[in-house]
Order: structure tokens, then sequence, then C-alpha cells
């Protein structure tokens, strides 16, 4: 039997573990649904690259849950076998951190040129004057309203002659904003960042 004390402290250790994985997993699916990601539902490329990093969030943080319930009733139960389950979960997860972060080391080049092709096709959709990205142009101006930004990599540039066109109000802000996030750029006020 073990003491009270050491009891509870392994009790205690083994519930930080759920209560991570209840903050990643709602934090991730709170991402997963917000209203500022809808801009990629219009998008022109597939939504599945876009949330893969939310939805792997969203498995870690059951995964840990489940790690964490699993450890805290091995520790009340006093069960080894709950507990070695425990151990052997988290010496894979530690495996699986260590070969991700040796993966993530030797792909960093292959990584960064797929985020930047990303970027670059959505680039070209907002440069698009054919109309055939014009949804997408739109809820990019929402998102852009929103979040007080513009463009993805080079400000208003990265709309190309749209920006230019008589009737765009692309990147726009109000004369009655703050300087930091408003400048003047040919007779109108748009965003900085």
């Amino acid at each position: 039997m073990l003491g009270k004390k050491l009891l509870t402290f392994l009790i205690c250790l083994y519930f930080l573990p759920q209560v991570c994985g209840c903050i990643i997993l709602g934090f991730s699916i709170w991402i997963r649904v917000s209203d500022a990601q809808q801009v990629n539902a219009c998008s022109h490329t597939s939504i599945l690259p876009l949330f893969a990093g939310v939805n792997l969030l969203i498995a870690v943080g059951a995964i840990i849950m489940i790690l964490g319930f699993l450890g805290c009733c091995g520790a009340v139960k006093e069960s080894r076998c709950m507990l070695m389950l425990f151990f052997i979960a988290l010496l894979l997860i530690l495996i699986l951190q260590v070969t991700g972060g040796i993966l993530g080391a030797v792909y960093k080049p292959q990584v960064e040129e797929a985020f930047k092709l990303t970027l670059n096709t959505s680039v070209s959709a907002l440069q698009s004057t054919t109309g055939e990205h014009k949804e997408y142009q739109e809820e990019f101006q929402k998102f852009e309203r929103k979040n007080q930004c513009c463009g993805l990599l080079n400000g208003f540039k990265d709309w190309g002659e749209n920006f230019n066109q008589p009737s765009s109000n692309i990147c726009q802000c109000e004369e009655d904003t703050s300087s930091d996030l408003c400048t003047r750029y040919q007779n109108r006020y748009i965003y900085k960042k």
C-alpha cells in the first residue's frame, strides 16, 4: 500500500496531463470551428492541409486526456497494470516527439517550400481579375477588416491590379483609426500590417 500523501501526490501528478489535454482539446476545437478560419472554406485550394495541424492538436488533446485518466485511475486503484500502460504510452509519446523533431529538422526545407507554395497560390487567387476567385477574395476582405490587416505576404501588393480599381476598398481602414494601424497610400488609408 502506498502512503496517503504519496497517493495524493500521484493522483495530482496524473490529473495534470488530463487538465492539459482538456485545454489543448478545447482550444483546438475552438480554432477549428472559429469564423476566422471560414476564409479557407471558400478557398480554391483544398482545406485538408490547412486544418491538418488543428486536427492533429485535437487528436493529441484527446490522447493526453485519456492518458491522464489512465494514470489517475491507476494511482487511485493502485493498479500496476494501468500504471505500466501509462508509462509505456508516455514512453511511446516521447519516442514519437524525438522522431518528429528529427524529421522536422531533416525535412525543414521541404516543409518551408510547401508552405511558400501554398501562400503563393493564395496570393495568385487574390490577384486574379477573371472573377474565378471572386468569392474567396470577398471572404478574404472580410477577414482583413476583422483582423485589421492587409494581404498575405507583401501587404497591398498581394492584391495586384485589384487594389487599384476605382471602386476598390481593399485593405481600407477608417481615417479615425489610430495611426499605428493605418497608413496613407494613394489618397486612401490602408492597414499597415
